[in-house]
């Protein structure tokens, strides 16, 4: 039986990738560094903050990647004031509420880009639990986050569905065991479907996604 509803924040309620990829571009550019798509979507998209310097900068100290990571978070802050909810997801939340289903965010964002983003949308009050990667140790694709949220909730994996648009996140929520929607917000739907998700959307006005949860409920 379902029970709860779970979900990614970046690229699945609003999609920010056009502001994470413009503020990257910006700071990578002072160190010399010049970004593309390609690059982007391997390198940078759904990862942590501390993977994602790791990754480009492996000789940062932890107090220099710190600094990195806050700067380039303060520039899409800065950039980002005009985010809009993904097409149909105010009346899917609506919808959500009117089941009684508990709700969950589960997101590799940082407190402040997370509360920042869910004023923005409107929808600082609407998640029964808020599960930040930071705040426990470990983010996605490990399935923790998510098995953390379940916990919080006390549901079981079976009684929850999640929507993820990046790879990092439908493998860690599937990896936790719950069945997963994929939002194609910034990743080809092919992409999606190859790594195991229940079904695809472009966004919450997907008419295949109210027929998907008819059959599940």
């Amino acid at each position: 039986m379902l029970k709860a509803i779970l979900f990614d924040l970046d690229g699945t309620l609003t999609n920010t990738d056009p502001f994470h990829y413009q503020t990257w571009a910006n700071v990578l550019a002072t160190y010399q560094i010049t970004i593309d798509s390609s690059f982007y979507k391997t390198h940078i998209s759904g990862k942590t903050n501390a993977e994602i310097v790791k990754d480009i900068f492996p000789h940062f100290s932890a107090k220099e990647g710190l600094k990195l990571a806050n700067l380039k978070e303060s520039k899409f802050r800065e950039l980002a004031v005009n985010l809009e909810p993904l097409e149909g997801l105010n009346d899917f939340l609506y919808w959500v509420k009117k089941q009684s289903f508990k709700t969950g965010l589960v997101t590799n964002a940082p407190r402040e880009n997370t509360d920042f983003m869910l004023k923005m949308l409107n929808l600082s009050d609407y998640f029964y639990q808020v599960i930040l990667s930071d705040e426990i140790g470990i983010g996605k694709p490990d399935p923790a986050p998510y098995q953390y949220c379940l916990n919080q909730l006390n549901i079981l994996a079976e009684e929850a569905i999640a929507f993820e648009d990046s790879p990092s996140g439908i493998r860690s929520a599937i990896a936790a065991g719950i069945k997963t929607i994929g939002v194609a917000s910034t990743h080809e739907p092919k992409i999606l479907t190859d790594l195991g998700v229940a079904l695809v959307i472009e966004d919450f006005n997907n008419s295949a996604l109210g027929a998907y949860l008819q059959k599940i409920e």
